[in-house]
């Protein structure tokens, strides 16, 4: 798969069959999108493109932080393993959403991206005030040359797919919920750095987890059974803890601790990928250290327990 990222870099491609998204989480409604896209792409001899957008749009009309199921990173290992050809980041900012949606079209998506074909889903709006839609698309599409498809929504359980609905989920620490809706376990990484190196004093030696994004979105505080991918291509079970360590600090910054089950090498300055499976318990202040042992010990037997249930 090819990125190309920044105007500077992207090249039209008048044989691209696109889709234009935010893509945050590719999670099962995109994967459906991506396949049509693919589908359409063999038939009449297309490159499958999707165009995302770096900042998320909603930061910068909203001018707040806007939380990430995945990083521009992320988000390009997701698309490339459902076979997509193209990837094009266009940076979002306050002029490109004030283009008028005519404007949006020729001067974007027909001169600077290039296309044959368009896919859509069910919700995409584009241009000032979110004036464009499907209608537009398709009436543009024959002056431009090319087709437009609408993706209608797609459905878990009786449940639209969305990435506000994932965020929902995850805020509330319910994990496995959020897993159903993305087709695979909500995904964090970061760098392990030096800590207070407390946990090895009770037996429970933590990695602590530098997340390589500032805004990437950590589940609601609690203790997790998780795995994670080592650098080596090493795959552990272990549990995690998400929070601001109450037990033993007072004003603590909310952070990722991870415990790897039969593991006990140095990894220090290495990039971990943690993928979360099921909530375990929420998080609790524990007046003494010998408290928070038996909590993490019970910790330990319930992840094992559900890993365990898994096989």
């Amino acid at each position: 798969m090819t990125i190309e990222e920044g105007w500077e870099q992207i090249r039209p491609n008048p044989e691209s069959v696109l889709t234009v998204g935010t893509f945050d989480g590719v999670h099962l409604g995109h994967a459906a999108i991506i396949q049509f896209l693919k589908q359409r792409a063999g038939v009449i001899g297309g490159v499958s493109t999707v165009v995302t957008f770096d900042p998320h749009p909603r930061e910068v009309l909203t001018q707040q932080p806007q939380g990430l199921l995945s990083t521009i990173r992320e988000r390009a290992v997701y698309l490339e393993h459902l076979g997509l050809d193209r990837m094009v980041v266009v940076p979002f900012t306050r002029e490109f959403a004030e283009t008028p949606p005519e404007e949006y079209i020729r001067r974007y998506l027909v001169d600077k991206i290039g296309l044959k074909a368009l896919v859509i889903g069910h919700d995409h709006r584009f241009g000032r005030g979110r004036e464009g839609g499907f209608s537009l698309l398709r009436q543009k599409g024959p002056d431009f040359g090319f087709e437009t498809y609408e993706i209608p929504a797609q459905m878990v359980s009786d449940e639209v797919v969305s990435s506000t609905v994932i965020r929902r989920y995850l805020k509330k620490g319910q994990v496995e919920e959020a897993t159903r809706l993305l087709g695979r376990p909500y995904e964090v990484r970061g760098v392990v750095v030096v800590g207070r190196k407390l946990g090895r004093t009770i037996g429970f030696p933590t990695a602590n987890m530098f997340i390589e994004h500032p805004r990437k979105i950590l589940p609601a505080n609690g203790s997790y059974a998780v795995t994670a991918t080592l650098e080596s291509g090493v795959h552990l079970q272990g549990m995690a803890y998400v929070g601001r360590r109450p037990s033993v600090e007072s004003n603590g910054e909310r952070g990722l601790e991870v415990n790897l089950f039969n593991f006990s090498d140095n990894l220090y300055q290495q990039t971990v990928k943690v993928y979360f499976h099921a909530f375990i318990r929420p998080d609790e202040r524990f007046g003494t250290l010998a408290l928070l042992q038996e909590a993490l010990k019970k910790d330990e037997m319930d992840c094992k327990a559900y890993f365990s249930s898994l096989y």
